[in-house]
């Protein structure tokens, strides 16, 4: 995996499935090279060990404990930028994948990945690329699009949206359903659907992950 034999790989779990925990460790420590660093439960847990064991690798689940996955990812990018993050779950949802991604995260694995597509994933991240699952990577692309050419003259800009269809976008992009933004905002599903719809018209979207994708690459929520 491109490391010198003097210099180990150290990798990071974090993952809350005990066994899941377990047969990463067990798998990965099998591999030549490489040293598990640690191996933790929750969000704020891995955070905390990246920080204090500083890792090369740190491979992550995103429906964690305290934290999320994607929230861990951020936080780790932020103290730790030249530590790549891995993300290994379940979850195939396109506002997810797009959400880990632009918290950092450098590679996007489903559970159930051999063990050798997961291995190959810690080598590319290591030499500084960037790995897709191929059940998600088409999707991933497809977002990436441009936007439709009759579309492409709609001003993209956060100062057409009002304060609170920025709050509505932010949540989008972190991944939040309607019933979920509801929630948070104390406001009703249907009126969180009204403002989720003038968002779309306003960036001339048709869907919540181009919403998502338009506002990451214009800035206008973070």
């Amino acid at each position: 995996m491109n490391q010198c034999e003097s210099a180990p790989l150290k990798l990071l779990i974090v993952e809350d499935d005990p066994m899941m925990r377990f047969g990463l460790k067990h798998s990965l420590q099998s591999q030549a090279q490489v040293e598990i660093v640690g191996a933790v439960g929750d969000g704020h847990a891995g955070v905390e060990a990246a920080i204090a064991l500083h890792p090369h690798v740190v491979i992550m689940d995103v429906g964690l404990p305290h934290l999320d996955g994607i929230a861990a990812t951020q936080e780790i990018k932020a103290a730790l930028p030249t530590t790549r993050v891995i993300i290994l779950t379940l979850h195939t949802c396109k506002t997810e994948v797009i959400a880990a991604l632009s918290s950092g995260a450098e590679a996007y694995c489903i559970k159930g990945t051999h063990l050798e597509q997961l291995t190959r994933a810690i080598a590319t991240v290591m030499d500084g690329a960037i790995y897709l699952d191929a059940q998600i990577a088409q999707q991933v692309v497809n977002c990436l699009q441009p936007p439709k050419a009759k579309r492409q003259q709609v001003p993209v800009s956060a100062e057409y949206l009002s304060e609170r269809e920025l709050e509505v976008l932010q949540l989008i992009v972190e991944g939040y359903s309607n019933p979920e933004i509801a929630s948070y905002l104390h406001l009703s599903t249907n009126t969180i659907k009204a403002y989720v719809k003038s968002v779309m018209n306003k960036l001339a979207v048709d869907d919540r992950v181009q919403a998502a994708v338009i506002a990451l690459r214009n800035g206008i929520v973070s």
